[in-house]
Protein backbone atom coordinates (compact mmCIF):
# COMPACT_ATOMS: atom_id res chain seq x y z
CA UNK A 1 0.00 0.00 0.00
CA UNK A 2 1.42 3.38 -1.02
CA UNK A 3 2.15 5.96 1.63
CA UNK A 4 -0.10 8.98 1.50
CA UNK A 5 -0.37 12.42 3.06
CA UNK A 6 -3.64 14.01 4.20
CA UNK A 7 -3.93 17.70 3.41
CA UNK A 8 -6.70 20.24 3.79
CA UNK A 9 -7.42 23.97 3.67
CA UNK A 10 -6.81 26.42 6.50
CA UNK A 11 -10.60 26.71 6.79
CA UNK A 12 -10.81 23.31 8.54
CA UNK A 13 -10.14 25.22 11.81
CA UNK A 14 -8.61 22.33 13.74
CA UNK A 15 -6.47 23.24 16.77
CA UNK A 16 -2.82 23.96 16.06
CA UNK A 17 -1.59 21.18 18.33
CA UNK A 18 -3.70 18.59 16.48
CA UNK A 19 -2.42 19.85 13.13
CA UNK A 20 1.18 19.65 14.32
CA UNK A 21 0.80 16.26 16.01
CA UNK A 22 -0.64 14.70 12.86
CA UNK A 23 1.56 16.63 10.41
CA UNK A 24 -1.39 17.86 8.37
CA UNK A 25 -0.36 20.22 5.58
CA UNK A 26 -2.87 23.08 5.33
CA UNK A 27 -3.16 25.25 2.24
CA UNK A 28 -3.59 28.87 3.38
CA UNK A 29 -6.47 31.03 2.20
CA UNK A 30 -5.80 34.74 2.30
CA UNK A 31 -7.85 37.66 3.51
CA UNK A 32 -7.44 41.41 3.61
CA UNK A 33 -8.13 43.75 6.48
CA UNK A 34 -8.33 47.53 6.45
CA UNK A 35 -7.69 47.50 2.67
CA UNK A 36 -3.96 47.40 3.21
CA UNK A 37 -2.58 44.25 4.73
CA UNK A 38 -2.83 40.74 3.34
CA UNK A 39 -2.81 38.01 5.97
CA UNK A 40 -2.18 34.36 5.20
CA UNK A 41 0.19 31.76 6.56
CA UNK A 42 3.06 34.25 6.78
CA UNK A 43 1.38 36.99 8.82
CA UNK A 44 -1.17 36.20 11.47
CA UNK A 45 -3.29 38.13 13.90
CA UNK A 46 -4.34 36.29 17.00
CA UNK A 47 -7.99 35.22 16.77
CA UNK A 48 -8.87 37.60 19.59
CA UNK A 49 -7.24 40.53 17.77
CA UNK A 50 -8.97 39.64 14.52
CA UNK A 51 -12.44 39.59 16.06
CA UNK A 52 -11.72 42.72 18.10
CA UNK A 53 -10.85 44.55 14.91
CA UNK A 54 -14.18 43.47 13.48
CA UNK A 55 -15.90 44.74 16.63
CA UNK A 56 -14.12 48.05 16.07
CA UNK A 57 -15.65 48.27 12.61
CA UNK A 58 -12.95 46.86 10.32
CA UNK A 59 -14.48 44.64 7.65
CA UNK A 60 -12.20 41.95 6.18
CA UNK A 61 -12.57 40.51 2.70
CA UNK A 62 -11.55 37.04 1.59
CA UNK A 63 -9.99 35.33 -1.41
CA UNK A 64 -10.02 31.78 -2.72
CA UNK A 65 -6.98 29.55 -2.72
CA UNK A 66 -4.19 30.79 -4.94
CA UNK A 67 -3.39 28.13 -7.62
CA UNK A 68 0.35 28.63 -7.25
CA UNK A 69 0.13 28.23 -3.47
CA UNK A 70 -1.96 25.06 -3.83
CA UNK A 71 0.49 23.66 -6.39
CA UNK A 72 3.47 24.33 -4.13
CA UNK A 73 1.85 22.63 -1.15
CA UNK A 74 0.64 19.53 -2.98
CA UNK A 75 3.58 19.07 -5.34
CA UNK A 76 6.17 18.73 -2.59
CA UNK A 77 4.46 15.60 -1.26
CA UNK A 78 4.39 13.99 -4.69
CA UNK A 79 8.07 14.82 -5.14
CA UNK A 80 8.77 13.14 -1.80
CA UNK A 81 7.11 9.95 -3.00
CA UNK A 82 3.75 10.29 -1.25
CA UNK A 83 0.26 10.10 -2.66
CA UNK A 84 -2.13 12.82 -1.47
CA UNK A 85 -5.66 12.87 -0.08
CA UNK A 86 -6.86 16.48 -0.01
CA UNK A 87 -10.04 17.48 1.84
CA UNK A 88 -11.25 20.78 0.40
CA UNK A 89 -13.42 23.65 1.59
CA UNK A 90 -16.99 23.37 0.27
CA UNK A 91 -17.42 24.05 -3.44
CA UNK A 92 -20.77 25.61 -2.52
CA UNK A 93 -19.05 28.38 -0.56
CA UNK A 94 -15.80 28.98 -2.40
CA UNK A 95 -13.99 28.32 -5.67
CA UNK A 96 -11.08 26.90 -3.63
CA UNK A 97 -12.24 23.32 -4.18
CA UNK A 98 -12.37 23.79 -7.95
CA UNK A 99 -8.89 25.28 -7.84
CA UNK A 100 -7.56 22.29 -5.89
CA UNK A 101 -9.16 19.88 -8.35
CA UNK A 102 -7.63 21.75 -11.28
CA UNK A 103 -4.20 21.68 -9.61
CA UNK A 104 -4.60 17.97 -8.80
CA UNK A 105 -5.37 17.19 -12.45
CA UNK A 106 -2.29 19.05 -13.62
CA UNK A 107 -0.07 17.39 -11.04
CA UNK A 108 -1.43 13.94 -11.91
CA UNK A 109 -0.22 14.49 -15.46
CA UNK A 110 3.18 15.64 -14.19
CA UNK A 111 3.46 12.73 -11.73
CA UNK A 112 1.72 9.78 -13.46
CA UNK A 113 3.07 7.30 -10.90
CA UNK A 114 1.52 9.15 -7.97
CA UNK A 115 -2.13 9.48 -6.92
CA UNK A 116 -3.82 12.65 -5.76
CA UNK A 117 -7.49 12.66 -4.76
CA UNK A 118 -9.47 15.79 -3.86
CA UNK A 119 -12.62 15.43 -1.76
CA UNK A 120 -15.23 18.18 -1.88
CA UNK A 121 -16.13 18.28 1.80
CA UNK A 122 -19.24 20.36 1.11
CA UNK A 123 -18.40 21.58 4.58
CA UNK A 124 -16.80 24.52 6.31
CA UNK A 125 -14.83 25.24 9.46
CA UNK A 126 -14.98 22.29 11.90
CA UNK A 127 -17.36 20.37 9.63
CA UNK A 128 -14.45 20.18 7.24
CA UNK A 129 -12.27 19.54 10.28
CA UNK A 130 -14.47 16.60 11.33
CA UNK A 131 -13.75 14.92 7.99
CA UNK A 132 -10.03 15.57 8.35
CA UNK A 133 -10.04 13.95 11.80
CA UNK A 134 -11.94 10.94 10.49
CA UNK A 135 -9.52 10.61 7.57
CA UNK A 136 -6.56 10.70 9.96
CA UNK A 137 -8.22 8.06 12.14
CA UNK A 138 -8.92 5.86 9.11
CA UNK A 139 -5.33 6.19 7.96
CA UNK A 140 -3.98 5.24 11.39
CA UNK A 141 -6.22 2.18 11.29
CA UNK A 142 -4.54 1.08 8.07
CA UNK A 143 -7.12 2.24 5.53
CA UNK A 144 -5.78 2.72 2.01
CA UNK A 145 -5.96 6.01 0.14
CA UNK A 146 -8.74 4.74 -2.12
CA UNK A 147 -10.82 3.27 0.72
CA UNK A 148 -10.36 6.39 2.81
CA UNK A 149 -11.52 8.57 -0.07
CA UNK A 150 -14.53 6.28 -0.58
CA UNK A 151 -15.40 6.51 3.14
CA UNK A 152 -15.22 10.28 3.01
CA UNK A 153 -17.42 10.51 -0.09
CA UNK A 154 -20.01 8.24 1.52
CA UNK A 155 -20.07 10.25 4.75
CA UNK A 156 -19.96 13.82 3.40
CA UNK A 157 -23.81 13.80 3.27
CA UNK A 158 -23.88 12.92 6.97
CA UNK A 159 -21.73 15.80 8.22
CA UNK A 160 -24.40 17.83 9.96
CA UNK A 161 -23.52 21.51 10.34
CA UNK A 162 -25.72 24.12 11.96
CA UNK A 163 -24.82 27.63 13.01
CA UNK A 164 -26.07 30.93 14.28
CA UNK A 165 -24.66 34.44 14.22
CA UNK A 166 -24.92 37.35 16.61
CA UNK A 167 -24.89 40.14 14.03
CA UNK A 168 -27.01 39.74 10.90
CA UNK A 169 -25.14 42.51 9.08
CA UNK A 170 -22.19 40.19 8.37
CA UNK A 171 -24.51 37.81 6.51
CA UNK A 172 -25.90 40.80 4.63
CA UNK A 173 -22.40 41.90 3.61
CA UNK A 174 -21.73 38.42 2.26
CA UNK A 175 -24.90 38.43 0.19
CA UNK A 176 -26.61 35.80 2.37
CA UNK A 177 -29.36 38.10 3.69
CA UNK A 178 -31.24 41.13 2.40
CA UNK A 179 -30.54 44.53 3.92
CA UNK A 180 -34.15 44.86 5.07
CA UNK A 181 -34.07 41.46 6.79
CA UNK A 182 -30.81 42.35 8.49
CA UNK A 183 -32.13 45.65 9.81
CA UNK A 184 -35.49 44.29 10.99
CA UNK A 185 -33.93 41.15 12.43
CA UNK A 186 -31.41 43.19 14.40
CA UNK A 187 -34.12 45.45 15.82
CA UNK A 188 -36.27 42.57 17.09
CA UNK A 189 -33.30 40.37 18.07
CA UNK A 190 -33.98 37.63 15.56
CA UNK A 191 -31.26 34.98 15.38
CA UNK A 192 -31.17 32.74 12.31
CA UNK A 193 -30.56 29.00 12.52
CA UNK A 194 -28.60 28.11 9.40
CA UNK A 195 -27.30 24.83 8.05
CA UNK A 196 -24.88 23.80 5.32
CA UNK A 197 -27.03 21.79 2.93
CA UNK A 198 -26.29 18.83 0.66
CA UNK A 199 -24.90 21.16 -1.99
CA UNK A 200 -22.47 22.62 0.52
CA UNK A 201 -24.28 25.95 0.58
CA UNK A 202 -25.81 27.94 3.40
CA UNK A 203 -29.52 27.39 3.87
CA UNK A 204 -31.99 28.78 6.39
CA UNK A 205 -33.72 26.39 8.78
CA UNK A 206 -35.65 28.87 10.91
CA UNK A 207 -35.23 31.91 13.14
CA UNK A 208 -35.70 32.36 16.86
CA UNK A 209 -35.87 35.30 19.23
CA UNK A 210 -32.85 35.89 21.42
CA UNK A 211 -29.30 34.61 21.71
CA UNK A 212 -29.89 31.97 24.38
CA UNK A 213 -32.77 30.50 22.41
CA UNK A 214 -30.58 30.24 19.32
CA UNK A 215 -27.90 28.33 21.24
CA UNK A 216 -30.45 25.96 22.74
CA UNK A 217 -32.02 25.38 19.34
CA UNK A 218 -28.67 24.23 17.95
CA UNK A 219 -28.56 21.71 20.80
CA UNK A 220 -32.20 20.63 20.44
CA UNK A 221 -31.77 19.98 16.72
CA UNK A 222 -29.19 17.28 17.42
CA UNK A 223 -31.67 14.97 19.17
CA UNK A 224 -33.37 13.37 16.17
CA UNK A 225 -30.46 13.72 13.80
CA UNK A 226 -27.88 11.60 15.61
CA UNK A 227 -30.00 8.46 15.91
CA UNK A 228 -28.11 5.55 14.37
CA UNK A 229 -24.75 7.35 14.38
CA UNK A 230 -21.96 6.72 16.85
CA UNK A 231 -20.55 10.13 17.75
CA UNK A 232 -17.82 10.28 20.35
CA UNK A 233 -16.92 13.89 19.54
CA UNK A 234 -18.79 17.08 18.70
CA UNK A 235 -17.02 19.87 16.81
CA UNK A 236 -17.78 23.47 17.81
CA UNK A 237 -16.30 26.57 16.17
CA UNK A 238 -16.84 30.07 17.51
CA UNK A 239 -16.20 33.72 16.72
CA UNK A 240 -14.46 34.67 19.97
CA UNK A 241 -17.26 33.50 22.26
CA UNK A 242 -15.67 30.53 24.00
CA UNK A 243 -17.97 30.46 27.03
CA UNK A 244 -21.02 30.00 24.82
CA UNK A 245 -19.24 27.31 22.82
CA UNK A 246 -18.40 25.54 26.08
CA UNK A 247 -22.01 25.85 27.22
CA UNK A 248 -23.10 24.00 24.08
CA UNK A 249 -20.43 21.33 24.59
CA UNK A 250 -21.50 20.80 28.20
CA UNK A 251 -25.17 20.52 27.27
CA UNK A 252 -24.41 18.04 24.49
CA UNK A 253 -22.34 15.94 26.87
CA UNK A 254 -25.16 15.91 29.42
CA UNK A 255 -28.03 15.28 27.02
CA UNK A 256 -26.48 13.02 24.39
CA UNK A 257 -23.54 11.44 26.19
CA UNK A 258 -21.04 12.71 23.61
CA UNK A 259 -18.06 12.98 25.89
CA UNK A 260 -15.52 14.77 23.72
CA UNK A 261 -15.61 18.20 22.14
CA UNK A 262 -13.23 19.95 19.77
CA UNK A 263 -13.71 23.66 20.39
CA UNK A 264 -11.74 26.22 18.40
CA UNK A 265 -11.90 29.68 16.89
CA UNK A 266 -13.39 30.03 13.44
CA UNK A 267 -10.54 31.15 11.18
CA UNK A 268 -10.55 34.65 9.66
CA UNK A 269 -11.78 33.45 6.26
CA UNK A 270 -14.86 32.05 8.00
CA UNK A 271 -15.14 34.83 10.58
CA UNK A 272 -15.03 37.53 7.91
CA UNK A 273 -18.51 36.41 6.80
CA UNK A 274 -20.00 35.51 10.17
CA UNK A 275 -18.49 37.99 12.62
CA UNK A 276 -17.91 37.92 16.37
CA UNK A 277 -20.38 35.74 18.22
CA UNK A 278 -20.59 33.11 15.48
CA UNK A 279 -21.36 29.60 16.80
CA UNK A 280 -21.08 26.45 14.67
CA UNK A 281 -21.84 22.84 15.64
CA UNK A 282 -20.94 19.74 13.62
CA UNK A 283 -21.36 15.98 14.08
CA UNK A 284 -22.32 12.89 12.08
CA UNK A 285 -26.06 12.42 11.63
CA UNK A 286 -28.90 11.46 9.34
CA UNK A 287 -29.61 14.68 7.48
CA UNK A 288 -27.64 17.83 6.88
Amino acid sequence: MSKYIITSDATCDLPDDYIAENEIDLIPIYYTLDNETIYGDEIKLSPEDFYNKMREGMMPTTMAINPETATNHLKKHLEDGFDVLHIAFSSGLSSSCDTSMMVAKELSEEFPDRKIIVIDSKSATLGEGLLVCKAIENQKNGMSLEDNAKWLEENVPHVCQQLTVNDLNHLYRGGRLSKTSAIIGSIISVKPIIHINNEGKLGSLNSVRGRKKSLNTLIDNIAENIKGFDNDTVYIAHGDCYEEAKYIADQIKERFDIQNAVINFASPVIGAHTGPGFIFVSYLGQNR
